[in-house]
């Protein structure tokens, strides 16, 4: 009688000892996430009181070429590996990789250029003229808006004349050094970006190397994990990136078809801003709008509101057509999540923040979903609410 009393009491112990180990592996686990968030806070502070973004800034600029470069290895990486699937040797891969790329940049550069350095001229022949067309117009509805005449328009009248005249002025004085500074900002970037194809082609050749190098480095118990987690940002990444160049090259052939049809001074020009733009989610098609619909205006009403609806339809096409077939709903984020991160990236890193807003939070959601995996604090969580629920 007492073996028996003396065994369930046993048995009763190893259940609860067990219950309590699990509660505190959990426990353990969300210790673990909390930490992470502390650390993650911990980093914002000391970035903004030690100002390390502008090292940063400057570290990025130096070594922008290899940045370049692992770019477009990172990207190009798939390409080569399905050539080397086909029996193809790696070598001759990437050489026929770069022979597609160097083949599109100067393909481009052939067809766009010209075009543009044309329509820059011309746009900026009829500059003056639409700079009065501009002040006119401001003229104009200051005095259908001071119905009561209690402003002064002939002293706003000088005061717009004096401005676009010293501006006009102050450009004619000013244009070489503008176009010995825009001369060698061209160049600086056209060498760090020739550097940059030149060690794209080495990392690309030795990517599989610098893999397997970091691979090495990787303790052995979190290998498997390492590269389910890589797996799931590159292919999201990837995703994004392909998606994001395609709609760009619709909306810039689509905009250059639509402004033309308004009758724009150097559609190409504002098409290709509008395409540039518009990868900022949300807030990049406006601000590649707005220069185009002033210009349109102060050539004339009609093409004014023309350039409104095109760039309306070329939104609505984008919006109910080239993002739905080709991202689709590629980084699943909601839309909340998104001007929030553009916000926060702009006014840490201004316009390149918004940029590279959207991609760098994909990846943090990538990798706190494979935390939580890991983990299991959401299940851990889901099972409290439901005890809560059911108590």
């Amino acid at each position: 009688m007492f073996r028996k009393q003396k065994e369930k009491e046993v048995n009763i112990d190893i259940g609860s000892l067990n219950h309590i180990l699990k509660i505190g592996k959990k426990l353990m686990n969300i210790g673990y996430f909390m930490a992470i968030i502390c650390l993650i806070l911990l980093g914002t502070y000391l970035i903004k009181e030690w100002n390390i973004l502008k090292y940063v800034k400057d570290l990025f600029m130096v070594i922008s070429p290899v940045f370049i470069g692992f770019l477009i290895a990172w990207f190009f990486e798939p390409l080569v590996l399905k050539m080397q699937n086909r029996k193809i040797p790696r070598l001759i891969s990437c050489i026929l990789v770069y022979l597609v790329i160097i083949g599109g940049i100067f393909l481009v550069s052939y067809l766009l250029i010209p075009a543009l350095v044309s329509q820059l001229k011309d746009f900026l022949n009829v500059a003056p003229d639409i700079f009065e067309s501009i002040s006119n117009f401001l003229l104009n509805l200051i005095q259908k808006v001071d119905t009561n005449h209690m402003i002064d328009i002939n002293n706003i009248k000088k005061e717009l004349t004096s401005i676009i005249t010293d501006y006009g002025i102050h450009i004619g004085s000013d244009m070489p050094k503008y176009l010995f500074t825009f001369g060698k900002s061209i160049i600086n970037k056209g060498l760090n970006f020739t550097l940059g194809l030149m060690i794209g082609f080495y990392l690309l050749f030795d990517f599989e190397k610098v893999n397997n190098t970091i691979y090495d480095l990787i303790p052995i118990s979190w290998r498997e994990g390492y590269e389910e987690l890589i797996h799931r940002i590159n292919t999201s990444l990837r995703n994004y990136v392909q998606g994001v160049l395609t709609v760009m090259l619709l909306v810039f052939v689509t905009q250059s078809i639509g402004l033309t049809l308004a009758g724009m001074e150097a559609p190409i020009l504002f098409a290709m801003f509008c395409a540039v733009t518009d990868i900022i989610p949300y807030f990049g098609p406006y601000i590649g709008g707005i220069p185009a619909v002033i210009v349109g205006f102060t050539i004339s009403p009609i093409t004014g509101i023309c350039v409104i609806i095109s760039i309306l339809v070329v939104q609505l096409l984008e919006n109910n057509f080239y993002q739905p077939l080709i991202m689709g709903h590629t980084l699943k984020l909601h839309p909340v999540t998104i001007i929030l991160g553009l916000l926060i990236f702009q006014h840490f890193l201004g316009i390149f923040g918004m940029v590279i807003a959207t991609p760098c939070i994909a990846c943090i959601k990538v990798i706190l979903v494979f935390i939580s995996e890991e983990t299991g604090v959401i299940d851990f969580l889901k099972e409290k609410k439901d005890n809560i629920k059911a108590e």
